[in-house]
């Protein structure tokens, strides 16, 4: 999560009334101020950077990019307009490909403070200038989307590597499968490869993880935990496909609630509420724990769905409300809200002896990532080293974001945040098997998007080819255009 700040200049409070309606929106912006601004983010010269522009109009979502126009059903019946349909290839398993785009398109517009352009980045666009890293993610295709999925322990089928694939919004119904609860009311379905019956389960998330490399590592030994949860269990080769966008905030509530970003009211990492009249940065150091506040009335988490009497424990998480323990309540019991305050809690990373010391050095968000699960780790051990543990447990890992885009997939620093989030997978393992708990316990492990890597000689930037057009917009996390004054 810390490489993903909006680059706009204030944090206001969350929005509370969210009662706007997609008349008060449509109203806004005519079809000639969108068109102009097509004309701008479809032209040619933009192609090495815009991958993909796509709007919402009387109830399709449409995607345009160069070389075609596509209207999308809810339902994914297609009618292509111009061209060629620029989603066409939604393969499962493809990098290159759209998976599942008209129910991922269709989720985020939804919500009324969807964006009136959503412009998707092309995999290669490099945008450091803005906020960009050398690993990026959060558009369409399955590279950036493709988080892993493996299941291990009791009731999971031992079958290694799979064909298959989920999305993101399977993670929260089986959970709540697992656990016992309901997932009514849930965009997602249970994945099928585990049955429920034992008494923990535990949900591991490796923010920013790549679906391939993880598998890769686990079985060539670089990551010798991660294999012995496969060696129990399974894992798909689809993974979990995010959300869209795919984005750290919007895929940790999906994976948490089951429904998407269009139902659970967070949209972005930052967006504009135009009935509010105001910015809303989600995903930042001052706000993470306070996410829950954005929830939409009725969405339901699942550690509000876990059955009577059962203890949920959220670490490093802050989609948490319901849980029995949680990292962000005792954040908001102690007033402590900004990162200087919650950093003075951390331990040193230079101390830490599951932390990759040269990157520690070398690279300050590597360096606090690894505090922040340094800290992580010392709470799951304090929950499992005695008496009973919870019956749900989420343990969110931060260093494998940061580490992944500040080096890019396949780098020495994306590696080594790997192999330190397997280490500390591992003391945990190590005392589950010691107390005997290892037939008791099912694990899931995934993570909330996947990531590509930014090719430095791909730069541009489509707001200044706006600007030069004359066209009044705002533009929210580098993608979300919201059009007029």
């Amino acid at each position: 999560m810390s490489g993903e700040r909006s680059y706009a200049d204030r944090v206001p409070l969350p929005s509370r009334d969210l009662t706007a309606s997609a008349v008060v929106q449509a109203g806004l912006v005519t079809p000639a101020l969108r068109d102009r601004a097509l004309d701008v983010l479809l032209d040619p010269a933009l192609a090495e950077i815009v991958d993909l522009v796509c709007w919402f109009e009387k109830g399709l979502v449409h995607v345009a990019d160069s070389a075609g126009h596509s209207a999308l059903a809810s339902d994914g019946a297609t009618t292509v307009l111009a061209g060629r349909d620029p989603v066409g290839d939604q393969d499962s398993f493809g990098d290159d490909s759209y998976p599942f785009a008209a129910a991922r398109l269709h989720s985020l517009f939804r919500d009324p403070r969807a964006p009136d352009l959503a412009v998707v980045h092309t995999g290669r666009h490099c945008w450091t200038e803005r906020g960009g890293h050398l690993g990026e993610h959060g558009s369409l295709n399955g590279l950036q989307s493709r988080a892993p999925l493996l299941l291990s322990g009791p009731g999971v089928q031992a079958r290694g590597v799979v064909d298959a694939v989920a999305r993101t919004v399977d993670v929260a119904a089986t959970l709540a499968h697992l656990t016992g609860g309901s997932y009514d009311e849930m965009d997602g379905r249970p994945v099928d490869l585990v049955t429920p019956g034992a008494p923990h389960v535990v949900g591991l998330l490796w923010d920013g993880a790549p679906s391939a490399d993880l598998i890769a590592l686990a079985q060539e030994g670089t990551l010798p935990n991660v294999a012995r949860l496969l060696a129990r269990g399974c894992a798909l080769r689809g993974g979990a496909i995010a959300e869209f966008p795919s984005v750290t905030l919007v895929n940790h509530t999906c994976a948490l609630t089951g429904v998407g970003p269009g139902t659970h009211g967070i949209v972005n990492n930052a967006y504009y509420d135009r009935v509010q009249g105001e910015q809303v940065v989600t995903n930042h150091s001052v706000s993470w724990h306070r996410a829950a506040e954005w929830l939409r009335p009725g969405v339901r988490t699942v550690w509000e769905r876990l059955p009577a009497g059962a203890i949920g424990a959220c670490i490093n998480e802050p989609m948490d409300r319901g849980a029995t323990y949680s990292t962000f309540a005792l954040v908001r019991e102690s007033g402590s809200g900004g990162t200087g305050s919650i950093s003075d809690f951390l331990p040193p990373a230079a101390d830490d002896a599951h932390a990759t010391q040269e990157h520690v050095a070398a690279n300050g968000d590597f360096a606090w990532g690894t505090q922040v699960d340094a800290i992580g780790l010392i709470q799951v051990l304090d929950l499992w080293r005695e008496g009973t543990p919870p019956a749900l447990t989420w343990w969110n890992t931060t260093l494998t974001d940061g580490a992944h885009h500040a080096g890019g997939p396949g780098s020495a620093i994306a590696r080594a945040g790997l192999v330190d989030a397997d280490r500390r997978l591992g003391v945990w393992l190590d005392l589950v098997e010691a107390r005997g708990l290892l037939d008791d316990v099912v694990v899931l492990l995934t993570a909330d998007h996947g990531m590509q890597a930014a090719d430095p000689a791909c730069t541009g930037d489509w707001d200044e080819a706006l600007t030069a057009a004359g066209i009044p917009f705002r533009d929210e996390a580098y993608g979300f255009l919201y059009l007029g004054d």
